[in-house]
């Protein structure tokens, strides 16, 4: 009936209530598996880096000092495992390894082009550096403010400008490129 704040369900999962881990888990793990499909472009890595991502927050929970959202905090964390992923894996992988998007158009021939242009999204932002990348996926699929990018990834606010602008002339160099 009335959803828990996550700061509520922190404080009983420090406690030791699995209820309210699991709920907070449910809460942001399509969030965290899409982030994690759209910055490796692979839905078993993704699931992997999810399950490292969670882990990690799980472990690190009582350092959470609510200075801001729990999500935008998750998001740091996820951003940092990421990195990590990149250093050890590097993975190579062709255009078909692409995952299937899910789509939620609302009939057959939206969902035909939702799905080619969330393919062709995919697929561009894995030709971006990471940090580019990063910058895309925090701002546009976790609608995240500059500021809190900016914190997030330990930048200033006008670096995160430049990198979003930056990857956006390459994702739109790389789109048009596959539409011709």
């Amino acid at each position: 009936m009335f959803e828990k704040s996550d700061e509520h369900l922190i404080q009983k999962a420090l406690k030791g209530n699995k209820k309210a881990w699991f709920t907070l888990i449910k809460r942001y793990e399509s969030s965290v598996y899409h982030y994690g499909v759209r910055m490796t472009g692979n839905a078993h890595d993704a699931a992997d880096l999810m399950q490292d991502i969670f882990m990690s927050v799980f472990r690190s929970l009582e350092n959470f000092r609510a200075e801001g959202s729990f999500k935008s905090w998750l998001f740091r964390v996820a951003h940092y495992r990421c990195i990590e992923f990149y250093r050890r894996w590097r993975p190579e992988q062709g255009l078909e390894d692409v995952p299937e998007p899910v789509s939620t158009a609302p009939c057959p021939e939206g969902e035909i082009l939702s799905d080619h242009v969330s393919k062709a999204l995919t697929r561009a932002m894995q030709n971006l550096p990471l940090t580019q990348k990063a910058v895309i996926e925090l701002k546009f699929f976790g609608q995240f403010t500059f500021d809190e990018i900016a914190q997030q990834m330990g930048l200033s606010p006008n670096t995160v400008k430049s990198r979003l602008y930056s990857a956006l002339s390459k994702l739109k160099l790389d789109l048009e490129v596959e539409n011709v």
